[in-house]
């Protein structure tokens, strides 16, 4: 049986890059993973890592060598290259990028290329500012056709009020429904 064909965008939240890619591992045994990443996923070293040591481990899961243009990813949709498009972890700045159709990075050129095919997109949301400055981009990406939504809710409400955070764990589930064109509920975590 032939697996079903994700992009997998990484963009700049990179204090989530571990839970991230754990996940990126297990959904390996069932996806075929294109992996892509943002030019400051895949060029900034932090405290969380190094960027070249975090290409070489998604490449490992992946069995790919990671996008990381945006040649590269211009010709996914066209290709067919994938069926179901991820970005996790998102930023606030993709989210602003992708609600109004700024395509200046490989991440948000592999989602606009995949989405001339009219095939899903899951956003797993990680975003200092998700219940400000970001909070109306997420919004409107909600009402577009082909966006989903991996459930979220506040990560630290006392330290930082206007946080979000994706629960990774369920990648998988708001997959799977997002391929029969349905939002995983609830949405919104406690």
């Amino acid at each position: 049986m032939n697996k079903i064909k994700l992009g997998f965008c990484l963009t700049g939240s990179f204090c989530t890059f571990k839970p991230v890619i754990e996940q990126m591992e297990a959904l390996s045994q069932s996806y075929d993973i294109l992996p892509i990443m943002s030019y400051h996923a895949a060029q900034l070293d932090t405290r969380f890592g190094k960027a070249q040591e975090h290409i070489r481990r998604i490449e490992d899961i992946c069995g790919k060598s990671v996008i990381t243009t945006l040649p590269e990813a211009e010709p996914i949709g066209p290709k067919g290259y994938t069926d179901i498009m991820l970005v996790a972890p998102c930023t606030g700045n993709t989210l602003a990028k992708l609600a109004n159709s700024i395509i200046d990075t490989p991440a948000v050129m592999a989602v606009k290329s995949h989405l001339r095919n009219l095939r899903p997109v899951v956003i797993a949301v990680s975003t200092n500012d998700g219940l400000s400055g970001s909070g109306k981009n997420i919004g409107l990406l909600q009402n577009l056709r082909n966006y989903y939504f991996v459930p979220y809710g506040q990560d630290n409400y006392q330290g930082k009020p206007s946080s979000l955070v994706a629960d990774f764990t369920k990648i998988e589930q708001t997959l799977q429904l997002a391929l029969e064109g349905k939002q995983i509920q609830p949405m919104l975590l406690r």
